[in-house]
């Protein structure tokens, strides 16, 4: 993913500064000395110094996105995390003024992008939840530059910070049935204690449903009304279609589907049962 990065940082510079025929190198390198040392022509080149969580982001509620699959099964899938890329971006060449009008020029490309361009983005990039926005010359970014160059042994230098905040779905996406029916068993324990009821005694079972309006069209939950008539218990609908019934004793019942503009309409149902899948 990091590679993906760097390689539309440099397909971006290159078409938007413009750089022909190769006559400045685009680099990503630690700035040492000794590197600088080397150089033999004009160079840009993003150190990647620093990788954090953006935290202003990070969405833990509700944890899971759900999407319901045809053969009755759901796909579970982990929000991806956002990560913020810092680059320090300097330019390096025999003459300052070289040096400052390549800052220039990259800086304008970088001002005239609040995201990675989509037609850039590399085959890793292509399933990011959203735009991949890109952030430069912030004053909130690299506040002691003194600090690093120091580390890195090598004169300080004007410098671009830029991040990029990409999204790392590190993740397994799970695939698993649906759970329509729960079931409770109210009874004596065993004996010994065991944390079970006792099969033998005569237990109470009560159960829990989750069912599923399915619509061609989307459902607006104020204009629906769904009831268990023999209970005259009216029942929340979520925006999904999906509704929760219980507790309720094995045996049939009658749910009343009421959408505005439409004749009510009923629906026998059997408690439980393999689904409660009610076609609108």
């Amino acid at each position: 993913m990091l590679t993906d990065i760097d390689q539309v940082l440099r397909q971006l510079l290159i078409r938007e500064l413009p750089i022909k025929n190769s006559e400045v190198e685009i680099k990503f390198d630690q700035p040492s000395r000794e590197w600088s040392s080397r150089l033999s022509r004009p160079t840009l080149n993003l150190f990647l110094h620093d990788i954090r969580e953006n935290q202003k982001l990070r969405q833990s509620h509700p944890a899971w996105e759900i999407e319901r699959n045809d053969d009755g099964s759901i796909t579970k899938r982990r929000r991806p995390v956002r990560v913020d890329l810092h680059y320090m971006i300097t330019a390096w060449a025999n003459d300052p003024e070289d040096e400052h009008n390549l800052l220039g020029r990259t800086l304008m490309a970088l001002f005239r992008f609040p995201n990675l361009p989509e037609e850039l983005l590399t085959e890793g990039l292509r399933d990011q939840p959203g735009p991949v926005p890109i952030m430069a010359a912030q004053y909130d970014e690299l506040r002691n530059p003194t600090d690093v160059w120091n580390v890195l042994d090598n004169e300080i230098r004007p410098a671009i910070a830029c991040t990029v905040t990409v999204a790392i779905d590190p993740y397994q996406v799970v695939v698993t049935p649906l759970v329509r029916t729960r079931e409770l068993r109210v009874g004596p324990m065993a004996t010994p204690p065991r944390q079970q009821p006792d099969e033998q005694a005569a237990l109470d079972r009560l159960w829990t449903i989750g069912g599923w309006l399915r619509s061609d069209r989307p459902l607006e939950p104020e204009q629906v009304r769904l009831l268990l008539v023999e209970r005259g218990l009216e029942i929340p609908v979520q925006p999904d279609g999906r509704f929760i019934v219980g507790p309720l004793e094995a045996g049939t019942f009658t749910l009343e589907l009421a959408i505005e503009g439409r004749p009510p309409r009923r629906y026998p149902i059997t408690v439980p049962a393999a689904d409660y899948i009610l076609a609108v």
